[in-house]
């Protein structure tokens, strides 16, 4: 596992151990492609939410609160069932209860949380490099 895999990722490694799973059958029975979690581990999907969280929890005979760090018998944060918006242009839950709170902070405040945020993030990743488009020049007749 990369040392950058979110920590969601040792937790499933832990249960597909412990039930004798292969990551390819756990995503089978939870529904979701066999390479999910090779996947995300590459950093390629982020971690699943809503159905697709509680169907991999199923699977792994264990609770989405465990799945996502938290003590099994706490409920997991509603934004964290949630559907993720992203593919339809809008903001999953969580992102925003982060904009209603940002909003609420002064100028200062609202800063150093976008310094934190970077420094947390880390470098954005580079643009997949394309190369121009070569145009075609007129051959000339004759």
């Amino acid at each position: 596992m990369p040392d950058d895999a979110p920590p969601m990722l040792a937790l499933i490694e832990g249960r597909l151990d412990r039930l004798g799973l292969t990551p390819e059958e756990a995503c089978r029975q939870a529904g979701l492609p066999p390479d999910f979690l090779d996947r995300m581990a590459a950093g390629k999907v982020p971690p699943p939410r809503g159905q697709r969280l509680i169907r991999l929890a199923e699977a792994l005979a264990t609770s989405v609160s465990y799945l996502v760090g938290l003590d099994p018998d706490t409920p997991p944060p509603a934004e964290l069932l949630e559907e993720d918006q992203a593919s339809f242009g809008l903001l999953a839950g969580d992102e925003e209860a982060l904009l209603r709170a940002y909003r609420r902070l002064d100028l200062p405040a609202k800063a150093a949380v976008v310094l934190i945020l970077r420094t947390m993030a880390g470098p954005e990743p580079a643009p997949d490099a394309v190369p121009p488009k070569q145009l075609a020049r007129p051959r000339r007749s004759g």
